[in-house]
């Protein structure tokens, strides 16, 4: 599992930790039966989670379907209360969270996520309560996220021509984002495998 804390796990994480805790407690509850009948069913589960780890790194598709995606509760200083209530997300949750990251009032945040760990993440609005710089992710392993598109009111068209521009094919970024005004990307190439 990583480096990751208990509040950072993701579903099936926390269901083969538990699965584990369940049969190691048999284990040591029934000392008469074979060792290997624990061991076995351990060392499945260690496999299991490893491998579905290593897909979700790897895939996408299968990341946001295993965890999901953040979800946007504050878009531009105002609460998104359809998203909150699709998420379960109460309105003392908010403020607390607000109140965790020394925040007073809801007209202090631009844009607030709930992230797929629970956690919420604050961009405040500049002093001078002009735009912020929040990077929107537009591509991810060569993927446009459309969501990203829509919000900010451009075209796969757009998109396309922006590219074209700088002589890059979709399929050889691994991640650009938008931040005023402009696209920011990396290269597959860039990176260390």
């Amino acid at each position: 599992m990583g480096k990751r804390e208990v509040g950072e796990l993701g579903i099936i994480d926390l269901i083969v930790s538990i699965l584990m805790a369940e049969l190691v407690a048999i284990s040591i509850e029934n000392l008469d039966q074979n060792l290997w009948l624990t061991i076995l069913p351990l060392i499945v589960l260690g496999l299991l989670e490893v491998t579905l780890a290593f897909i979700s790194t790897k895939s996408r598709h299968f990341r946001l379907f295993m965890d999901g995606k953040p979800s946007l509760i504050i878009c531009r200083g105002k609460i998104n209360y359809h998203e909150m209530i699709k998420q379960r997300y109460s309105m003392d949750d908010l403020l607390l969270s607000l109140r965790i990251n020394g925040i007073k009032r809801i007209s202090e945040v631009e844009y607030a996520f709930l992230e797929t760990n629970g956690r919420l993440s604050i961009f405040k609005y500049t002093k001078d309560k002009q735009k912020g710089a929040y990077p929107m992710p537009l591509i991810l392993d060569g993927v446009v996220d459309k969501e990203t598109l829509n919000f900010i009111n451009k075209s796969n068209t757009w998109l396309k021509q922006e590219l074209t521009k700088k002589r890059i094919h979709l399929t050889d970024i691994f991640y650009a984002f938008y931040n005023n005004q402009k696209i920011y990307i990396i290269k597959k190439e860039d990176l260390n495998f």
